[in-house]
């Protein structure tokens, strides 16, 4: 399912944090990681350009030796692991490369080398996940109880979040919480949203309006708590531990962050899309929603097939 994986770098404990979650997913699906690193020259004129040709010829060295040295951490694990060091634009780089590759997955630290902002995730991050061709995992660089730069060598995530919303779409995301499931042994929450429809009006409901409210609902609950029972009882998810959490909110969004911070979760996993994404824009308004302002990891499930492009022959 995730193989291979890619994973960008740029030499920065902050983005460092993501070498646990690509350790875990590696083993979770027997996946080889690819560890890139882009320089990108600046822009200089002609008089710094002797400099800038000195500069550029250390800052390589450098990350040459970071690299290996990053790759040399997975001496001791059964991982396949290759380092990759490129020239050109860092999301551009990452996107071409992930899209020649034929990779599976790209794991993303929310923050690099320009450090925290006030922001969910850096603008570097943003454009890559904008741009990426295939499932990304965003980790959340400010809130890791795995020290940035280590391997993870047990179960990683005890309880993962599940959004669905009866669609297959959002269902895309279920063989890869089971695989996930089988080496952390988390617990899955499996969450549905019933939210309240809007009716057209320009002065408040009346008794007639509160009452069809009320009976759409009641109708939706019961159809959402029958569709809950059977995502639960299918074979499988068998052996795993599985809860199901069906609320009534007039927010989607807003009912699931309080669910991360009340249920302890650890990940979220979300498909690209859902039952009423449109195919024109790369994600869904949840998706959306947790890429800028999720507090913990972000799995998102590409549910739509990239575009293949034939690989180089170099």
């Amino acid at each position: 399912m995730f193989d291979p994986i890619l994973v960008p770098l740029d030499g920065s404990q902050l983005a460092e944090c993501v070498l646990p979650h690509a350790t875990a997913f590696a083993r979770s699906f027997g996946a080889e990681i690819t560890l890139l690193n882009i320089l990108e020259k600046n822009q200089a004129g002609a008089s710094a350009q002797l400099f800038d040709l000195l500069n550029w010829q250390i800052k390589k060295t450098k990350a040459t030796l970071y690299l290996e040295e990053t790759k040399g951490r997975f001496k001791k694990t059964d991982i396949r692991v290759q380092a990759m060091l490129q020239e050109g634009l860092v999301t551009e780089g990452i996107t071409e490369y992930a899209q020649s590759q034929g990779t599976k997955l790209i794991i993303l630290s929310s923050h690099g080398r320009h450090g925290l902002t006030q922001w969910g995730i850096s603008s570097t991050t943003q454009k890559t996940v904008l741009s990426a061709p295939t499932s990304v995992l965003i980790v959340r660089a400010q809130s890791q109880d795995v020290p940035a730069g280590e391997l993870s060598e047990g179960p990683l995530y005890k309880h993962i979040l599940v959004p669905l919303d009866g669609s297959q779409r959002a269902e895309h995301v279920l063989p890869i919480v089971m695989q996930l499931a089988q080496f952390h042994k988390p617990v899955i929450h499996l969450v549905h949203v019933v939210k309240s429809p809007e009716m057209a009006r320009q002065m408040p409901p009346i008794h007639e309006d509160i009452d069809l409210i009320n009976r759409v609902v009641t109708r939706n609950q019961e159809e959402a708590g029958r569709y809950l029972k059977d995502v639960k009882s299918r074979s499988y998810l068998q052996g795993i531990e599985v809860q199901t959490h069906l609320i009534t909110s007039d927010h989607a969004a807003e009912t699931l962050h309080h669910m991360v911070d009340q249920e302890k979760i650890d990940m979220v996993t979300l498909s690209a899309h859902g039952y009423s994404g449109k195919h024109q824009w790369p994600y869904g308004s949840v998706t959306s929603n947790f890429i800028l302002y999720g507090k913990v990891s972000l799995l998102i499930v590409q549910d739509m097939p990239a575009k293949q492009e034939p690989k180089s022959l170099e």
